[in-house]
C-alpha cells in the first residue's frame, strides 16, 4: 500500500546510501509507536540504519543477533539480523541486504522483545 493523503513523508535515501523499508506491517506500526514514544532516539536510529546499518560505533545499542535470531528470511532470502536499541525497552530488529543496500526493519516495537528474554 502506497502513501495516503496525512501520512508523514519519509525521506529518500541517500546517493550511495542504504534505503529503509519495512518487511512487516507490524514493524511499520511499530516504528509510529517508537515516532510516538522517543522521536529524537528513532530518528537517531533511522539515520544509524541508511548510514552504517553493519558498523557499528556503539556495539552495546547496535549488534547482530545470536543464535537463532542471528538470521532472518525477508523476501526468499536469507539475510543476517542485527537489533538497534532505541531506548532502554525499546527495540528495532533489522536485516541487511547488501547486494540491493536496503535495510529491512522487520521489527520494531517500544517495549523489549520478549524473543530475547
Amino acid at each position: 500500500m502506497g502513501a495516503k493523503r496525512g501520512d508523514r513523508v519519509a525521506p529518500p535515501a541517500k546517493t550511495g546510501g542504504w534505503e529503509a523499508r519495512f518487511a512487516t506491517n507490524d514493524a511499520a506500526k511499530g516504528w509510529e509507536d517508537l515516532c510516538q514514544t522517543a522521536r529524537s532516539n528513532t530518528w537517531e536510529a533511522w539515520v544509524i540504519l541508511t548510514e552504517r546499518p553493519v558498523t557499528p560505533e556503539n556495539p552495546a545499542r547496535q549488534h547482530r543477533l545470536r543464535g537463532v535470531l542471528g538470521s532472518r528470511t525477508v523476501g526468499g532470502r536469507e539475510l543476517d539480523q542485527w537489533q538497534y536499541e532505541v531506548t532502554s525497552g525499546g527495540r528495532i530488529w533489522y536485516c541487511p541486504d547488501p547486494e540491493r543496500k536496503i535495510v529491512w526493519v522487520v521489527e520494531a516495537s517500544a517495549a523489549h522483545p520478549k524473543a530475547t528474554d
